[in-house]
């Protein structure tokens, strides 16, 4: 299941932050957004990945202003964000920044009002009596015809279009195990041959798209995580998800770890209807696991309200957003220690002592550096020991920065709904 492409290195430490554009912003557009990127680049945020930013399909429009996924033209940008050239912009302020962009992409549907449909009708799928098939039970649009040749050559060549005319960093694939594996390795080696180290995340959880994609996602956990806040789940079903994953993805395989994103958001709630009072541990893990962390437009502030898909409501920021300086520390975090550069999940060791006491208990170590993380999901006061070869080290505390002298006999105390994150050799950072 190796992958013949090589993963960036920048992005084994990295993060993504999605970007709903309609609702960032009380305009909507690229440019009421570029004026929040110095505030996202003190956070911490180094990916940003838009929604969508084509124009949308009128024909079976859902809501007001329809679906982002319901793409009417592949190289063409949605006239209510702005214009090309507003995009251009968007793309060297982020650059300037140092930061990255990248772009949904949608391989597998598209709008009834797609310009192909009149081009080359031969891209999509039909029934019996000639009409557009939707594709599922999405009746806002049509399934593409994926054993066309001519029309995947086509996607890849607006794909190329992106990264050559508007000088994108990479792709997420939305939904990507519903488009065969053959066209994105096809795109994916195309694409590399015009611009190296773009980025490739998957919408999906099949092992073997790894083939061509950097990241994928973490549903499992996900959904293991919501079901044991709810009481339906034990903490040592969650962890045997984890060990599912690595015995399924090969070590060098990214998993992206969220708590929210647009349609989590929109149609099973914000985090806080998931999760309650555990929406910061989950925070804290997806940010010291072995992985990559992506946080949702809105969830520094926090969001507490559901941003509707098709119609227009947007974030109601604050001149000092509540947990900026909360991800600040976790993105930041994740840069200043060597650690997440080459560890993998087998640097992992799950204290699971502590599991029949929903404390979910970590360390990982890698060379001479460790991280110990303890996540309390309970509303006690916790006080524990660790068993393990801890002899008089040294360990930061991630979030107060005082140090610790830690040794089998100390006295670990977590306050109900807490979290602890101890760093040795990080003293100094």
């Amino acid at each position: 299941m190796e992958t013949g492409f090589e993963t960036p290195n920048f992005l084994l430490s990295s993060n993504i932050y999605e970007v709903n554009v309609r609702q960032y912003t009380p305009e909507g557009t690229f440019e009421a957004f570029a004026k929040h990127l110095p505030r996202l680049k003190h956070m911490g945020v180094e990916i940003l990945w838009f929604m969508p930013i084509h124009p949308i399909g009128l024909v079976n429009r859902k809501g007001s202003l329809g679906s982002y996924y319901s793409v009417r033209d592949f190289k063409d940008v949605n006239p209510e964000f702005g214009s090309k050239a507003d995009f251009d912009l968007l793309v060297n302020q982020i650059h300037a920044l140092d930061m990255k962009i990248i772009i949904d992409w949608v391989a597998n549907h598209a709008a009834w009002d797609n310009v192909w449909t009149l081009d080359n009708p031969n891209f999509f799928l039909r029934d019996e009596l000639g009409v557009f098939k939707n594709a599922f039970d999405w009746d806002d649009v049509i399934q593409i015809n994926h054993e066309c040749d001519e029309e995947q050559n086509a996607m890849i060549d607006a794909m190329k279009y992106w990264v050559e005319k508007h000088n994108i960093d990479g792709f997420r694939a939305d939904l990507a195990h519903l488009t065969p594996l053959a066209f994105w390795i096809k795109a994916r080696t195309h694409l590399t041959s015009i611009k190296q180290n773009l980025i490739w995340l998957a919408e999906t959880e099949e092992p073997n798209y790894h083939k061509a994609f950097d990241i994928s996602y973490t549903w499992k956990w996900m959904h293991e995580v919501e079901l044991f806040c709810k009481g339906d789940k034990t903490l040592v079903d969650c962890i045997n998800v984890l060990k599912w994953q690595k015995a399924a993805f090969t070590t060098t395989a990214q998993r992206m770890f969220f708590t929210s994103n647009h349609d989590e958001n929109s149609w099973n709630g914000t985090e806080y209807e998931k999760y309650g009072k555990a929406v910061k541990n989950l925070a804290v893990f997806g940010s010291t696991f072995i992985g990559i962390t992506m946080l949702y437009s809105g969830q520094e502030l926090p969001n507490t309200k559901r941003l509707p898909f098709f119609d227009k409501d947007e974030i109601a920021w604050q001149p000092i957003n509540e947990l900026h300086t909360f991800y600040k520390t976790l993105l930041e975090f994740r840069k200043k220690i060597a650690l997440y550069k080459n560890a993998s999940i087998n640097d992992v060791y799950f204290y699971e002592e502590y599991l029949s006491e929903n404390i979910l208990a970590y360390k990982i170590e890698k060379d001479d550096e460790t991280v110990l993380v303890f996540l309390n999901f309970t509303d006690d006061y916790k006080s524990i020991t660790v068993n393990d070869e801890i002899k008089n080290l040294h360990y930061k505390n991630l979030f107060t920065e005082e140090i610790m002298l830690l040794d089998n006999l100390t006295l670990i105390k977590i306050s109900p709904f807490d979290n602890l994150v101890l760093v040795k050799n990080y003293c100094n950072a």
